[in-house]
């Protein structure tokens, strides 16, 4: 992984999905704004005390998701981040910061539905179509 990576990632706008899963199974999706790769191992993002939280706090893997479409699915781009949950607040200077960036797109009532900072280690980086390629040939 490299730089390149971190800025793929981090490129803004971009739609992102992120799928979680409890203990017994049942799985969601949910498009995701927020995360942002700070290094090569680590994922930082925040979420609402939603599904997507009380999966995470049930099963600590994650997959995020980044696709833009091309005008075959061979030409679309994009990577899948494979992710492990190590950390989560409800309070604390990381989730203040948050919620503060996050005010500036939102507004301070968007903000304000912000419940948790999250904090992911990355694992394995795929790209969206594989064909047995690099990460690097997908974007």
């Amino acid at each position: 992984m490299s730089s390149d990576l971190i800025d793929y990632f981090n490129k803004s706008p971009r739609l992102g999905v992120l799928s979680t899963s409890s203990t017994n199974g049942q799985v969601d999706s949910a498009v995701f704004g927020s995360p942002q790769m700070i290094d090569e191992k680590t994922v930082v993002a925040a979420t609402a005390d939603n599904r997507t939280f009380a999966n995470l706090r049930e099963n600590p893997y994650a997959l995020y998701t980044i696709m833009e479409t091309g005008d075959a699915i061979t030409d679309w781009k994009g990577i899948r981040v494979y992710m492990k949950l190590k950390e989560h607040a409800t309070s604390g200077e990381l989730l203040d910061t948050i919620r503060s960036e996050a005010a500036k797109f939102v507004g301070e009532e968007g903000a304000k539905m912000i419940y948790a900072s999250l904090i992911f280690e990355v694992y394995e980086v795929r790209p969206l179509v594989d064909f047995g390629q690099g990460w690097e040939k997908s974007i």
